[in-house]
């Protein structure tokens, strides 16, 4: 397996840094899939049942709090695969690790068939959610870090066309699991088993692509013309260093922590429970026989919001160079938290277009949040250890991974089991999720810049230094 090494992926002289992108959409554009894993909740909860027009499944069905944890365990091995691999990816290359990810992100579909085929849920949380979650991770970080590399002239290019390819992953991961569950559905899984076995083949071939496509320069390799441009300090811009053990030390670290779980946190649960919300919010009881939102317009709905998310990666990112870092995330946690309120009342009043409306910007500010924190970092502790000072950070994402669709599906069932019509069931979880955000306003308004005595003695800036790490 020494074609998958580091050094005999080397590009010769001559190659086009071009043809990497292509390599790196292919891989996140596969595992961005996980978005649009909300496609298969409801078919997942009646698979006892058979009826996806029933407001509850039969006995033996799952609920949707259960069908939720695939999608938290698989964010939950996302975020810390990448925070425990990633010195492993840079030593080995990207062309292993994207192989790696690819075995383990598709074949966790072809555990999860088996899981669905037999009605085991533990099945499938080891398919889609651990394994599948591990591959998230390692396909993750290594086109990113790659892209890097060859773009030092225009890393925020480079590093946009991948995230946008991970944000992007459910407009095709959402109609492609609708399409194929509608027909197959008469497989007795509803589709589902079949859908798994067809998606993991076609994704396994497109990231195989990519992981043989994938070059790294050579070493000391740059830009024809391009020289390294020092970085100027001002405000909230430092240009000193602070190394990984150090930064951990700081409050700053540990409020940017803060910052980023809550902001994630208020949108994944969104995203992990995209499809069913919005047919139980607006279903025929709420807007009359026949004018009810649809599987197919909820999956629409769904990639819709992955629109919102990619493009807010590249929109927010670019504000935030304008506005400042925390300036941008003040109006992340002030405006979310206006329009979680909202949204109920949105519901009440039966407006569709508002409701979508307010969670394509709630969701263009989830993706805005990972895009701006590597800048932030960057800002606050310097270059040189930027990467892996991210690379710890990403620990928030983990733990809002699991922190956010519990809420938003606990909340959910318990209003259910209480006799609440389902139509208004997400209204309390919306007013936490404001709640939330107001906590992440003030945890953002406390950051500072850091104290001399957190500085390494080495403090000059690296010219040229960029995060490694991943949104």
């Amino acid at each position: 397996m020494g074609f998958l090494d580091r050094e005999h992926s080397i590009a010769p002289a001559g190659w086009s840094r071009w043809l990497v992108p292509p390599a790196a959409l292919a891989v996140h554009l596969s595992i961005g899939q996980i978005y649009g894993y909300s496609v298969f909740n409801k078919p997942m909860t009646r698979l006892i049942s058979g009826d996806l027009k029933a407001e509850t499944g039969a006995a033996g069905d799952w609920s949707l709090f259960q069908v939720g944890l695939i999608f938290s365990v698989a964010l939950f091995f996302l975020g810390a695969s990448s925070a425990l691999f990633g010195k492993w990816v840079e030593r080995e290359g990207p062309r292993k690790t994207m192989f790696t990810s690819a075995l383990l992100f598709c074949g966790g579909f072809f555990v999860a068939a088996l899981g669905v085929s037999t009605h085991q849920l533990w099945l499938i949380i080891l398919g889609n959610g651990v394994l599948g979650g591990i591959g998230l991770g390692l396909g993750y970080i290594s086109p990113v870090s790659t892209l890097i590399k060859w773009f030092p002239d225009r890393p925020g290019l480079a590093t946009g066309m991948a995230i946008m390819g991970f944000g992007g992953g459910a407009l095709i991961g959402s109609p492609l699991g609708t399409t194929l569950m509608t027909r197959f559905i008469g497989d007795g899984t509803l589709g589902v088993g079949t859908t798994f076995l067809i998606m993991g083949a076609v994704y396994l071939v497109f990231m195989m692509l990519g992981a043989f496509l994938v070059r790294v320069p050579a070493e000391g390799w740059r830009p024809a013309g391009w020289t390294p441009v020092v970085r100027q300090a001002g405000g909230m811009i430092s240009v000193n260093n602070v190394m990984v053990d150090q930064a951990m030390r700081t409050p700053q670290f540990w409020l940017l922590f803060a910052v980023l779980f809550l902001n994630v946190t208020a949108g994944i649960g969104v995203l992990g429970q995209a499809s069913v919300m919005i047919q139980e919010m607006f279903s025929d009881k709420v807007l009359g026989s026949g004018n009810g939102v649809t599987a197919a317009a909820a999956a629409g709905f769904v990639g819709l919001l992955s629109i919102f998310n990619m493009a807010g990666r590249f929109i927010w990112s670019s504000t935030s160079d304008r506005l400042g870092r925390k300036p941008t995330y003040m109006i992340f946690f002030a405006l979310g938290a206006v329009l979680y309120f909202l949204i109920p009342l949105f519901g009440q009043m039966g407006s569709l277009v508002l409701f979508v409306a307010g969670f394509c910007v709630i969701i263009s500010m989830y993706g805005g949040g990972f895009a701006t924190v590597p800048a932030y970092l960057r800002d606050l502790f310097g270059t040189a250890n930027v990467g892996a000072i991210h690379g710890r950070l990403l620990l928030a994402w983990s733990a809002a991974a699991v922190v956010g669709p519990t809420l938003l599906n606990g909340f959910r069932d318990r209003q259910i089991a209480a006799g609440i019509p389902a139509a208004q069931a997400y209204s309390t979880v919306m007013y936490v999720m404001a709640a939330l955000l107001v906590v992440g306003f003030i945890c953002n308004l406390m950051i500072r810049p850091i104290a001399s005595r957190f500085w390494a003695e080495q403090s000059a800036a690296v010219p040229g230094a960029t995060p490694t790490g991943n949104d």
